[in-house]
């Protein structure tokens, strides 16, 4: 039952994203694969719009090994850098998800492509969404590296609701020859102790993530079970054309098989 409740509870949690390099349009990819095995399960392929270094639009598509395109997600951070407005959809299953911004932050969630839409409004009180956790992170970087738990309510769209997390800084490690430190997230309370936690990598200059490691967003191909991942971002951002974010938000979405 915990474990059950810990996949719901982590639904869209953990797109996370790399980190912003400059102003204007950048291109990052992560590689997912499984923690075991380390075949190849997914990639992300990430476009981001900023403002110098503030993010303005995310575009993030989802691919399986053969390259075909099963998912995508926009992120809309111009009302907020930590709670963005997000839609994600996945082909494979018909699944979506996202939150939209007005007087009220509301997610919503669609289980399968005949299920209907169901939405919930959140407090917009201390809220983090999807990619906000990343700027949540760097807005956070000092009391993280001292050593302090911090505390964060995290909007969950696949149970209508926000969720108490904490996030702190367990170690270091060095990921392709760049420093980096190592931040867990959990649920906050004895329930920290008693499901799954989450590893994030963040390189120690650059604040760029360079690994995840943990229950994806995803779920396997028949829509049921959380995928478990670890995700890659071995290069960084570099400077992309316009007009592949374009064909990127044109392009047609098929179902496939991710080498689970």
């Amino acid at each position: 039952m915990r474990s059950r409740w810990w996949l719901a509870a982590s639904s869209s949690l953990f797109l996370l994203t790399p980190a912003i390099a400059s102003a204007g349009l950048t291109f990052e990819e992560g590689i997912a694969s499984n923690p075991d095995s380390h075949a190849e399960l997914y990639r992300e392929q990430h476009w981001l719009r900023s403002d110098g270094d503030h993010p303005t639009e995310r575009l993030v598509l989802y691919r399986c090994p053969d390259g075909t395109l099963f998912g995508r997600k926009q992120v809309d951070y111009r009302q907020s850098a930590t709670a963005p407005a997000f839609h994600f959809e996945d082909s494979r299953s018909g699944y979506r998800e996202g939150l939209r911004q007005g007087a009220t932050p509301t997610v919503f969630v669609r289980s399968s492509s005949g299920a209907p839409e169901k939405s919930a409004a959140l407090s917009p009180q201390q809220l983090v969404v999807d990619a906000g956790f990343d700027e949540f992170i760097r807005e956070h970087w000092q009391p993280l590296l001292a050593g302090r738990a911090v505390p964060l309510d995290f909007a969950v769209p696949a149970r209508l609701e926000s969720i108490g997390f904490t996030v702190r800084r367990i170690g270091q490690l060095q990921i392709a020859g760049e420093p980096a430190w190592i931040f867990r997230l959990q649920l906050g309370g004895l329930l920290g102790w008693l499901v799954p936690h989450i590893d994030v990598f963040y390189g120690q200059a650059s604040r760029r993530l360079l690994r995840f490691e943990g229950l994806s967003n995803l779920r396997d191909d028949q829509g049921d079970a959380q995928l478990t991942t670890r995700i890659d971002f071995a290069s960084p951002p570099r400077a992309a054309a316009e007009a592949q974010w374009q064909a990127g938000l044109q392009a047609p979405l098929s179902a496939c098989k991710t080498g689970q």
